[in-house]
């Protein structure tokens, strides 16, 4: 098997960052693609495959991560982006995938979509019905395309997990769509593993259309009832109404819940569907052993516990650096970039330094002015933005690629950087960085900074606005960071940019 390349496309999402050790640990060679490399290197595995940028709407770059392999994982999706089409941006990744392994001679594709039946009297979501769409083009190409449909996968960090697990935690009492009573069909992300693998080593799956789904078939009322019994937590209250509709649904679940807005309408919307396994044939030819849906909350709720995460929804996030942060251009170019910096000397141990810097964040808060810090959290779920979602994989080292409150992680060199992409919703981009720069023994300069690329006079009002709040809280976060790191501090912060 280890000559056997196989391509993994979306390696670095839910299910992609579970699969890539699985197969490595089958003897494949992998090769992981991904918009940033740097984000595959981070990840446990990413020295034992071979890592490639690979862009869904680049057709050529798709062309190149195809040469020389013998199969490839879709997994990949674009329902999580607010304001855009996904289901147009999932068609165009569908066929330019369609042109690339024709080109490159692609044997075999196996994607993983979405279960429901398109019926005139219940016509399937906007998220289902492109799911189907996809599995449909990626069959126009010369490769043998094996889909498997799923219903909700039952993992912990899984969207569907977290949504529940949320929901049911906080509120004793829902006031819900219709849709609580309809069937579904849950499946552990163990066993969805486990087809995955086991179709590539099945040819005979090669060129059918498989649903996967878990033992047990319960409506959603049933699920929440389960789950509330498996946690420990007394049951859950429903009053369906049928004026309640998903996207007022939508809004409130991104308030309770840290599921952004735009994944929760499009999970909330297929709601409606009932997502049952009709064909059962995957049974025979990959025979697992399934979990039941009592048995996988349990063991997300175990994982979910002792932080041992592997991955995570939020795992799905650009980590490439945004090209105006890194451009060079002299002033005179024009264009308007805002900038804004303090550091400060400190007389101390280094490491200690940079153990409280990478520990930002999440729980331990941004060591100045938390309720500031939530309230902006808070304006940005309003705004149907990620909000505060915290540390998903425990308090160690952020990686690249890792979401971090609402940032994405885009570099982390330990002991010298920690930079952060801003994912709120801005009338703009923003960056901000955490440096040390060692001088003499036990003497380190730290510095933090921010940079903003304004969106027309919005973004320019936004700036200024900020401006006095950014300045009381940068200077009071570098010296909590040093009395939490236990270093003296040389002078009181100095503005630097």
């Amino acid at each position: 098997m280890a000559d056997r390349r196989i391509l993994v496309l979306g390696s670095t999402g839910y299910v992609g960052g579970r699969l890539v050790p699985l197969l490595l640990e089958r003897g494949y060679a992998v090769r992981a693609a991904g918009r940033s490399v740097d984000k595959i290197r981070a990840r446990s595995w990413g020295d034992k495959v071979e890592a490639v940028q690979a862009d869904m709407h680049d057709s050529e770059a798709l062309k190149r991560a195809c040469e020389g392999c013998s199969a490839a994982y879709y997994l990949v999706h674009s329902m999580a982006k607010p304001g855009r089409d996904f289901a147009e941006q999932e068609r165009d990744a569908a066929y330019n995938m369609v042109r690339a392994a024709t080109h490159s001679g692609l044997e075999r594709i196996i994607y993983l979509g979405g279960l429901g039946e398109d019926r005139a009297d219940q016509p399937l979501s906007k998220h289902l019905r492109s799911r189907a769409e996809v599995g449909r083009i990626l069959t126009l190409g010369s490769a043998r395309v094996t889909t498997l449909r799923a219903a909700q996968i039952i993992g912990s960090g899984s969207s569907s997990f977290e949504l529940v697990r949320y929901l049911a935690d906080r509120l004793p009492f829902m006031i819900t769509p219709a849709w609580v009573r309809t069937r579904t069909q849950p499946i552990s992300v163990r066993n969805v593993l486990g087809y995955l693998a086991g179709c590539l080593e099945n040819e005979a799956t090669a060129g059918l259309t498989l649903d996967i789904g878990g033992p047990d078939v319960l409506t959603y009322e049933e699920l929440f009832h389960l789950y509330s019994e498996v946690a420990g937590i007394p049951r859950r209250h429903f009053l369906p109404l049928p004026f309640v509709t998903p996207r007022l649904s939508s809004f409130w679940v991104s308030l309770i819940t840290p599921v952004p807005m735009a994944l929760s309408r499009a999970l909330i919307e297929g709601l409606r569907n009932e997502v049952i396994c009709r064909d059962e044939r995957i049974r025979t030819l990959v025979p697992l052993e399934l979990l039941s849906c009592r048995e996988a909350i349990r063991r997300a709720l175990e994982k979910t516990e002792q932080q041992a995460v592997e991955t995570c929804l939020f795992d799905v996030g650009s980590a490439c650096m945004p090209e105006w942060a890194s451009a060079d251009d002299p002033h005179y170019a024009g264009g308007t970039r805002f900038e804004m910096g303090y550091k400060a000397r400190l007389q101390g141990d280094p490491d200690k330094v940079w153990e409280v810097v990478e520990r930002i964040g999440g729980e331990r808060g941004w060591y100045y002015g938390d309720p500031l810090w939530r309230l902006r959290a808070l304006i940005d779920r309003v705004l149907a933005g990620p909000g505060r979602r915290g540390r998903p994989h425990g308090t160690g080292s952020p990686r690249v690629g890792d979401a971090l409150d609402f940032w994405r992680v885009l570099a982390s060199d330990k002991g010298r950087r920690l930079l952060l992409l801003a994912e709120m919703r801005l009338p703009g981009e923003a960056l901000l960085e955490f440096r040390l720069d060692p001088l003499w023994e036990k003497t380190v300069d730290l510095s933090m900074t921010a940079k903003f690329l304004p969106r027309g006079l919005t973004g320019m009002l936004y700036w200024y606005a900020m401006y006095p709040f950014h300045v009381i809280l940068f200077r009071n976060i570098i010296e909590n960071i040093s009395d939490l790191a236990g270093t003296h501090l040389y002078e009181p912060p100095r503005r630097v940019v």
